[in-house]
């Protein structure tokens, strides 16, 4: 797993929309022909999805934006715009999506998960749009929207059915090297393991995926050395493996081991000490102290097929009872609805995706476009809204970036 990244921020631009067009018929025979602006196309999205073939968040650290295509504007003769292009961003299985402040927006906790990172914009509307019996010519088209733009910190947590958990040097690369085709950097001093490893292990008729968990260190649930980044793997394991280390260098009793991890695990997320587990104490062809519980060693090999028949069946059993990984998606939730409130200098602030969007796309300079922004307005609430809040005449009102005064 060289190039290893399990933490990267994102910053997504989905495409514009593109404007309408003002146009008129002119033909031989029909010199003043009625409106024929196309319409402006939607800019494209933006969307993470999970995927086998991602192992980690190393494609965005050094570069972290991504951006869909923009609309083409429309034409006369009806001639509507293309779409915009989506963008598909593929991230490993795993993947947490949290907004600046913290909040989870989506978990992509499964193969095939897809999650819109970033709504591309509407595209205008042509001058044909408006055309109606009172509005005869109509001169105004509108502006498109303007595509989402955000910025994201990505968190990986490993899909693993097993993780396997201990001190520095407790010899889980050397388990994991024994038991499946996965080759870690293994070495006689802590922490030789800085990034997680897989491994898919396969045994009789079973096939289950193991996780390597760098080690952990006292004080890990509270931060301390590594320890979020590393216990962060461990959450979505369906089985652990405690491995106590019983040739340890500090002499620290495997009672004393296991007390200190299970300890630092509960801390972290209480529910990860009811999932299944299995503890044993490794090393045993060198062990310099007596554990009286399941005993295997790497190097030899004793022990380490009675472990994984143990591992299959727990697995086994968990995948019965949990049929998918544990996961879930969160979709950032979309404003409806109309909100006022009252801003600092007194003036009135129209909150809502529609009436913001009412006048974010129009020509307010021209006269019909700002007829029909009053009576798109007035159809969705506004006015009453604003009434009910206590405008008076001559009142400030700033809708998205516009600013109007109140008239009853």
């Amino acid at each position: 797993m060289a190039g290893f990244v399990d933490e990267a921020q994102l910053h997504v631009k989905a495409g514009d929309g593109g404007a309408g067009s003002v146009s008129f018929r002119r033909e031989a025979h029909t010199p003043k022909g009625g409106p024929d602006g196309g319409s402006g196309g939607k800019g494209g999205d933006v969307w993470l999805v999970a995927d086998h073939d991602v192992a980690s968040l190393l494609q965005f650290r050094d570069h972290p934006h991504r951006r869909a295509g923009n609309g083409a504007h429309g034409a006369g003769r009806a001639k509507h715009g293309a779409n915009g292009a989506d963008t598909i961003v593929k991230v490993p299985i795993g993947t947490v999506v949290k907004d600046l402040e913290g909040n989870v927006v989506a978990d992509l906790a499964h193969a095939g998960d897809r999650w819109m990172a970033g709504a591309g914009g509407r595209g205008g509307r042509g001058n044909a749009t408006f055309l109606s019996n009172s509005r005869r010519a109509p001169s105004f088209a509108e502006q498109g929207e303007v595509g989402e733009e955000h910025w994201y910190n990505l968190e990986l947590k490993l899909m693993a059915d097993v993780a396997l958990v201990g001190f520095p040097n407790a010899g889980k690369s050397t388990l994991i090297s024994r038991i499946s085709a996965a080759k870690p950097k293994i070495a006689d001093y802590p922490f030789t393991t800085l990034v997680p490893n897989l491994g898919v292990v396969r045994f009789d008729e079973h096939e289950f995926v193991v996780a390597d968990i760098p080690g952990l260190i006292e004080g890990a649930s509270e931060g301390k050395g590594l320890g979020h980044r590393f216990l962060r793997h461990v959450e979505r394991a369906r089985v652990l493996v405690v491995l106590l280390d019983l040739a340890a260098a500090d002499g620290r009793p495997p009672e004393e081991q296991e007390r200190i991890l299970l300890q630092e695990l509960g801390q972290y997320r209480p529910e990860l000490l009811e999932r299944p587990r299995v503890t044993v104490g490794t090393k045993a062809d060198v062990a310099s102290t007596m554990w009286d519980g399941n005993l295997i060693s790497s190097v030899t090999g004793a022990g380490v097929r009675t472990l994984l028949g143990q591992l299959a069946v727990l697995v086994e059993e968990a995948r019965k009872e949990l049929p998918e990984a544990v996961g879930f998606v969160v979709h950032r939730p979309e404003a409806e609805g109309l909100l006022i409130e009252r801003g600092d200098d007194g003036a009135f602030i129209v909150r809502g995706k529609s009436a913001e969007r009412a006048v974010a796309v129009s020509d307010i300079t021209n006269a019909q476009a700002l007829a029909y922004v009053q009576g798109r307005l007035k159809r969705l609430g506004v006015d009453r809204a604003l009434a009910r809040a206590g405008a008076k005449e001559g009142d400030l009102v700033h809708i998205g970036g516009f600013t109007f005064e109140y008239e009853p």
